[in-house]
């Protein structure tokens, strides 16, 4: 549950919103947050696979975004849409610059929301895959957009057709470009997720493995504060379409397994340091000052306490000791 949910606006009651992506790490979360705002939820996407399960206040479509009929009935009525299914990685091997891969779904998904007259869509844009390697850090949303990734290319692609959106149909959006989410909820077996992974694996006495070098950096923020963030964006009436959510704090990979293992109060982990991934950004950290100066939101989990959110979690979830 949404832990700061007071300091969220409290303008979200009465909204009608549908969660595209509901049933995932963030989609789970931020459908709760809506509910106890006040707010009437629809959620839309397939059932988490392991974790929480989806809150009993949140009517459910069960479909993917191919199914128009479902997309329709379950954007009758909706306000705000927000839309957490990133660009289908499945197919960007078939379309390496991620734009054509993006751009069909999402012309569908927006052709049916002027239709539904919905009033805003909120986008989980990702801060590290459309900048790639930034000019500065941190990030502001100035710096250009350069991603090294065909999923980066795909956010990129989706934002730009969502301002086409807007100007032709006068469809309002935010896209928010985040930073690296963690806490509770968030798989630690899907290859993403690096803070999950690191807990998991330290509380389950495995070696830490660390892709590339351990001064990779990145910015991690609480997945409760991304939630806050979007239930913010729904109630902004400004000018700004795109910010980042982020803490503006970096931490390496490094000082990340050192602090789970303090945190955990476990002795020193075992690191295995293995071959980065490809087209890895060894910076990522984003400058949320846009967001917090146009709609006053900011981050508020401490990163120790996020840290031992996410183990108690896991320890419940996966028997952990």
């Amino acid at each position: 549950m949404l832990q700061h949910l007071g300091e969220a606006p409290k303008s979200v009651a009465g909204l009608r919103c549908t969660v595209l992506g509901g049933g995932g790490f963030l989609g789970r979360r931020l459908a709760s947050a809506l509910c106890e705002g006040g707010a009437a939820v629809e959620g839309f996407g397939h059932g988490p696979r392991e974790g929480d399960a989806l809150d009993e206040r949140v009517r459910w479509t069960e479909a993917g975004l191919a199914d128009g009929r479902a997309l329709r009935r379950a954007l009758d009525g909706a306000d705000v849409v927000f839309h957490l299914i990133g660009p289908p990685v499945r197919d960007l091997d078939r379309a390496p610059n991620g734009s054509a891969a993006a751009d069909g779904p999402t012309s569908a998904l927006l052709d049916a929301c002027v239709a539904a007259r919905v009033r805003k869509v909120v986008f989980a844009s990702s801060g590290g895959a459309v900048y790639g390697v930034p000019p500065s850090v941190p990030t502001t949303e100035r710096a250009p957009v350069a991603p090294v990734s065909a999923y980066g290319a795909g956010c990129a692609a989706i934002e730009r057709r969502l301002e086409s959106y807007r100007r032709r149909f006068g469809l309002g959006f935010q896209s928010l470009r985040i930073a690296n989410a963690y806490g509770p909820g968030q798989s630690p077996f899907r290859g993403r997720g690096v803070a999950a992974t690191t807990v998991f694996r330290a509380l389950a006495g495995l070696p830490i493995e660390i892709w590339g070098s351990p001064a990779t950096t990145r910015d991690f923020v609480h997945v409760d504060d991304v939630a806050s963030a979007f239930a913010h964006a729904a109630v902004y009436h400004g000018d700004e379409r795109i910010m980042n959510v982020g803490t503006g704090r970096g931490t390496t990979l490094a000082q990340l397994v050192a602090d789970v293992t303090h945190v955990l109060e476990l002795p020193h982990a075992p690191i295995v340091v293995t071959p980065p991934r490809a087209l890895a950004v060894p910076v990522s950290v984003l400058d949320a000052a846009l967001i917090t100066r146009s709609t006053g939101w900011r981050p508020r989990v401490p990163w120790f306490e996020g840290l031992a959110d996410t183990a108690r979690w896991q320890r419940a979830a996966y028997g952990l000791r």
